[in-house]
């Protein structure tokens, strides 16, 4: 059984996700604030991790720092929409997702199979989860884009990229050429109940290019039309 830590201050929500999570069949593990999730992480980690940012003793962002300091542990974000967050930091930090708070439990649910794909490749001869059918995947020039697996190449060399990076990155290289504006990236990227700015998208891209420019500094695959939005270069 696939087991979730949930690390929140606040009891609603600890209550509800928890009650949620083990509706979906995982078994879950919840604390109260950062620093008693650290010690109990580093003794025994779960499968993915859900942090809210703001707690008390320790923070969320912290949390992953110390985290990523022993191991890769998938992690996903609560925030609140009235907070200001450091979204490149967290992002930065190894956080392979985040949600802005309220959000739907449908939307939460989604974000871990997501995530939990991508941390855990498929074999060539593994069927799909849910029986879902098998999504073709993507080769463009030296880029590899594997969705049922949740895989990303670069001339080979695997590139990591969160959920929501993944998401855009797969909308733009399916139809290269063509010009995907912001709105249409976030409808790829995003549950049609969360709002994200423009902002969001331009950050999710210059992270994007960063990556792949860390495989290949001469990447320039990803274009920029000022004002309209973004393309993938045509082989």
């Amino acid at each position: 059984m696939t087991t979730i830590a949930l690390v929140d201050d606040d009891e609603n929500i600890l209550t509800s996700v928890s009650m949620f999570l083990e509706n979906e069949g995982y078994r879950v593990r919840a604390y109260h604030d950062g620093a008693s999730a650290l010690a109990a992480l580093g003794k025994e980690p779960p499968d993915l991790a859900i942090l809210d940012v703001k707690m008390p003793r320790m923070d969320g962002l912290e949390l992953l720092r110390r985290l990523r300091q022993s191991g890769d542990l998938p992690v996903i974000f609560l925030t609140s929409k009235d907070d200001e967050f450091d979204e490149a930091l967290g992002l930065n930090l190894g956080a392979d997702d985040y949600i802005t708070k309220p959000f739907s439990q449908r939307l939460l649910g989604e974000r871990i199979k997501a995530v939990l794909r991508r941390s855990r490749p498929q074999s060539e001869d593994e069927a799909p989860e849910d029986g879902a059918p098998d999504q073709k995947v993507i080769v463009q020039g030296r880029l590899t884009l594997d969705p049922n697996r949740h895989s990303c190449a670069w001339d080979g060399e695997p590139v990591r990229l969160t959920v929501t990076e993944f998401l855009i990155l797969h909308s733009l290289a399916q139809r290269p050429g063509y010009v995907k504006s912001r709105d249409a990236l976030m409808d790829a990227a995003y549950d049609d109940q969360v709002y994200v700015d423009d902002r969001t998208i331009d950050s999710h891209i210059k992270r994007v290019r960063k990556k792949f420019r860390e495989v290949d500094r001469e990447f320039d695959a990803i274009e920029t039309l000022y004002g309209v939005g973004y393309r993938y270069k045509e082989s």
